[in-house]
């Protein structure tokens, strides 16, 4: 007993995960309100599965522990549920409900963050191009733009900056090839079609910081190479950036 304790807790110390990065199940930590929606989506289905297969191989072991074939024994098999229309009824019946389950709360989070509001804060074009990004973000008729460079640190790539607590919409469109707009803490990227303008809408959370951003499409050479960074900053200093770089231009 001992040693199985110390081996548990060797394998919790071996992960190096925190109390919060457990409940978020490998996800970044999310910075919309719409990644909160995925973020409970996410873990909803973790628990739906692992209960899945909680009962599975409970069933499994089950079976193997206690209708195993002994040496020389001469019993018989245990009941058989071939053709035993109930318990053939049950298995059917049993996954179409989950699969509608599933389905239903993945089709109602899908509604609501492909919603667009209309009336956004702050707008946002994306000229994704090979290979790298332009943002154009249009505040109070006041425009500030960045035009990045194919990098190999997305520190060193164009920097969207976006204030916290603020409806943003953004306008995905290029001149090229498909790429796709990817900001992991959105936990929720959109491909950039060429001769399809593409819109999302998000709402952003009080989380001040800098977070990565990357181009989730293979298009051409430098595609690894397609980084840049959103900052979500206070309002006080979004309005002093924008009113900086909209006189500089």
């Amino acid at each position: 007993m001992p040693r199985a304790a110390a081996l548990a807790l060797l394998l919790v110390s071996a992960t190096a995960c925190s109390a919060d990065e457990w409940k978020r199940a490998g996800m970044p930590v999310g910075i919309t309100k719409q990644a909160e929606t995925v973020q409970s989506l996410w873990n909803g289905s973790w628990i739906a599965a692992l209960a899945t297969g909680v009962v599975v191989w409970g069933l499994i072991l089950w079976s193997a522990a206690f209708h195993r074939k002994r040496k020389n024994s001469k019993e018989e098999l245990p009941p058989q549920v071939r053709y035993n229309l109930p318990i053939e009824i049950l298995y059917t019946v049993v996954p179409i409900i989950m699969v509608g389950v599933f389905f239903y709360f993945t089709a109602r989070d899908e509604t609501y963050i492909d919603k667009m509001s209309g009336k956004p804060d702050v707008k946002v074009k994306v000229e994704a191009f090979q290979w790298s990004w332009r943002f154009t973000t249009d505040y109070n008729g006041k425009q500030v733009q960045t035009v990045g460079r194919p990098v190999s640190d997305y520190t060193d790539g164009p920097q969207l900056v976006l204030p916290v607590d603020r409806k943003v919409e953004f306008e995905l469109q290029s001149p090229d090839v498909i790429h796709s707009f990817w900001v992991p803490a959105f936990h929720f990227k959109r491909d950039v079609i060429p001769g399809i303008v593409n819109k999302f809408e998000v709402d952003t959370l009080n989380k001040p910081a800098v977070y990565a951003g990357r181009c989730a499409e293979l298009c051409g050479v430098d595609h690894s190479r397609m980084l840049f960074s959103v900052k979500l900053v206070p309002q006080a200093e979004f309005d002093q950036y924008v009113a900086s770089q909209a006189g500089a231009q």
